[in-house]
């Protein structure tokens, strides 16, 4: 019996972009017992050609959006990479949450055999949306978040892996 789609894509969603919040209040509360500026933490990336731990954060958001939006064929929200804070990465992630948790899992379900195009590097990519779910949509929603968790690791940030699954 196949996973619906809703499962698949919105509850995976919501427990990433969860898990990465709770990721940032772990930095938050290290930078402060540190005494470091938050900024060294949200400014942090892996290597130089990388986005920072801001862009993660904002490229998992994004990818959220994107992935529930075009599966249930719905608007999805632009919101602007401003953020500079963790409160407001953690706002964004708010939003992002709010907007998944709005789309009606009926659309979504109807989106499995949908036709769905994405433009990358100029090239065009086709699938239905089950292919985009699992072939693009989740993976790269896991890049962001795992890179964020990682730009953190290599800051000194204590978190494990069970920090990253987030609780069962």
């Amino acid at each position: 019996m196949p996973i619906p789609l809703h499962a698949a894509s919105t509850a995976i969603f919501l427990r990433g972009l969860t898990n990465l919040a709770a990721l940032l209040q772990k930095a938050e509360a290290h930078a402060a017992a540190q005494g470091l500026a938050p900024e060294a933490l949200i400014q942090a990336r892996l290597a130089p050609d990388m986005r920072d731990l801001a862009g993660q954060v904002q490229l998992a958001s994004d990818a959220a959006k994107a992935g529930a939006g075009r599966l249930a064929d719905v608007a999805r929200p632009s919101f602007p990479d401003v953020e500079t804070s963790f409160a407001e990465l953690q706002e964004r992630i708010a939003r992002t949450i709010a907007y998944v948790q709005g789309i009606d899992p009926a659309a979504t379900e109807a989106g499995a055999d949908r036709a769905i195009t994405l433009t990358v590097g100029g090239r065009d990519y086709h699938f239905t949306g089950a292919a985009y779910l699992t072939q693009f949509a989740l993976p790269n929603f896991f890049f962001h978040v795992t890179t964020a968790y990682d730009i953190l690791r290599a800051q000194g940030v204590g978190l494990g892996k069970l920090d990253y699954l987030g609780p069962f």
